[in-house]
């Protein structure tokens, strides 16, 4: 493990750990869905917080394949869809309600998006200028795509559209796998009330420019009353840096994007080693 500066003294000021979840705190599968956490990691994170430490999840997963994580740990928050959705009480929040659209009376989900017009906008403009573009919104754990969703995801539920039927509601983004001889095209035409995530290296993500997970850092830090000089934060992809930036401590696993590793205050061992249990197992237990 690397690290910079006086990690044991930083690290025993952190008052809220949060963790990404695929490539940072669950072990690699061969398909998506086999993706898991051990039991060393589900127990190194009770550990941590039976002694009063705040945990987070922030995840680009929808409901439909991160909520089986949030069951299984002491969560505190999870900001879902990398912050369109962020959910301040887990414990009082059923799958059903997570993925109705409503919002409850007292204001423990947040949610942070576009109105399904403008997506479905969008998603025709960009398909008028490039023919055979793989696309789709995401509303209320429903893809709506012109593609078969089966193909990357298993589980997800989804309907084939032609972006004129989506009904009305709050869209929390918009999905595509271009080619990657569409790249260069594609990021000319990306509407400027939309913020462009990567994730994995295929997946491109039109969110809300809200809709981060920093924000989603910076909300939840607040709602906690936890400054963010006590923060530490665990992630592997491009769209974990700003959230590593802002932490006390931004932490990357080692088999993290170049690009995270190079602006991470340090390294711990990698997503399939339990990099992040061991971290805690190290630092705050």
């Amino acid at each position: 493990m690397t690290t910079n500066g006086s990690m044991r003294g930083n690290a025993a000021a952190t008052s809220m750990l949060v963790a990404d979840l695929d490539g940072t705190l669950l072990h690699d599968a061969q398909v998506f869905e086999d993706r898991f956490i051990t039991q060393r990691s589900v127990d190194a994170i009770r550990r941590l917080h039976d002694t009063g430490v705040k945990f987070i999840i922030e995840t680009a997963r929808p409901v439909s394949t991160g909520y089986q994580f949030v069951e299984k740990l002491p969560v505190d928050g999870v900001a879902y869809l990398n912050g369109a959705l962020i959910d301040f009480a887990p414990v009082s929040s059923d799958y059903g309600m997570l993925t109705s659209g409503e919002m409850p009376a007292d204001g423990h989900l947040m949610k942070i998006g576009f109105p399904s017009s403008r997506a479905c906008e969008v998603c025709r403009f960009l398909l008028s200028e490039m023919p055979g573009l793989k696309i789709g919104i995401v509303m209320d754990d429903v893809r709506y795509t012109n593609f078969d969703v089966s193909v990357y995801w298993k589980t997800q539920t989804w309907r084939y559209t032609d972006f004129k039927d989506v009904p009305d509601g709050v869209s929390d983004k918009i999905i595509m796998f271009p080619e990657p001889e569409q790249w260069n095209r594609l990021r000319t035409l990306i509407p400027a009330d939309f913020d462009v995530h990567i994730s994995e290296g295929s997946l491109w993500m039109l969110m809300n420019p809200q809709a981060n997970k920093e924000h989603a850092l910076q909300v939840l830090a607040d709602h906690f009353s936890v400054p963010l000089s006590q923060t530490a934060s665990f992630g592997d992809d491009l769209v974990d840096i700003d959230m590593l930036r802002c932490s006390g401590r931004g932490v990357a696993v080692a088999n993290s994007n170049p690009k995270v590793l190079s602006i991470a205050d340090e390294v711990c061992p990698a997503n399939n080693d339990d990099g992040v249990a061991q971290w805690i197992e190290t630092h705050l237990l």
